[in-house]
């Protein structure tokens, strides 16, 4: 038993003795594996924390403008604008075999703001006229400002002529308002207006305002006494 313990030659026959392992040490503050737990020791890899920080902040900002505009409005209560044609009155539209469309057409507007707090500022209308699909003429209202609960009273003039086609359809309402003496017209109102809350004025808003309009020609005998009704126009924003 005791050769057991006996040196042969020096060398060793028993198990494997594993290397030593390599010990990594990490530069960073933590020894974290995060993006942001580099921060001051390299720029490419803190990107995506400025990214983040970035969206947050802008994320905050949209919910703040959000409450501010919801504290305004429980404050003010706006309601809609309103828009009437109170009269409109045609003296040409005829339409020549070139399709050269000759018009002239004059109209009222009343646009009421029914709010007791909110004035509104029209930077911008312009009207144009439309048979059927197709746009025939255009006019401009000068801007101006309308106070707390006001009526205030505009009007446009659309006059000159210009090619317009028209398809079957809208061609075939033309051939009956001609016998009638009584033209299906549509004017749309294209908008630049800005509304002030106290010392606050609101950014632009461009509202879209289209009347459905049945108007006689004047120099017609055909209308059978017809006369324009007061029409009310939809205003979409």
């Amino acid at each position: 038993m005791g050769d057991r313990h006996q040196d042969l030659n020096g060398a060793y026959y028993g198990p494997s003795i594993p290397p030593p392992r390599k010990v990594s040490h990490s530069h960073g503050r933590g020894g974290g594996g995060g993006c942001c737990g580099c921060i001051g020791d390299c720029l490419g890899c803190c990107g995506c924390c400025i990214l983040s920080v970035i969206f947050n902040i802008l994320i905050t900002i949209a919910i703040l403008l959000g409450i501010a505009a919801l504290i305004i409005w429980l404050i003010f209560r706006p309601n809609a604008l309103k828009f009437h044609v109170t009269d409109a009155k045609l003296t040409q539209f005829t339409l020549g075999a070139d399709n050269n469309l000759q018009y002239n057409l004059d109209l009222n507007f009343t646009i009421r703001n029914p709010n007791k707090r909110i004035g509104v500022y029209y930077d911008q209308i312009e009207v144009r006229g439309y048979y059927g699909d197709q746009r025939f003429g255009n006019g401009n209202i000068a801007p101006f400002y309308q106070g707390h609960k006001n009526t205030t009273e505009v009007e446009s003039k659309l006059a000159g002529q210009g090619l317009v086609l028209l398809n079957g359809g809208d061609r075939k309402d033309l051939d009956e308002d001609l016998k009638s003496g009584i033209y299906r017209i549509d004017a749309k109102l294209r908008l630049r207006i800005r509304f002030k809350f106290g010392l606050i004025k609101s950014w632009r808003f461009r509202p879209k305002v289209r009347c459905d309009l049945k108007v006689p020609l004047s120099s017609s005998n055909t209308t059978s006494g017809f006369q324009f009704q007061r029409t009310k126009c939809d205003i979409d924003f």
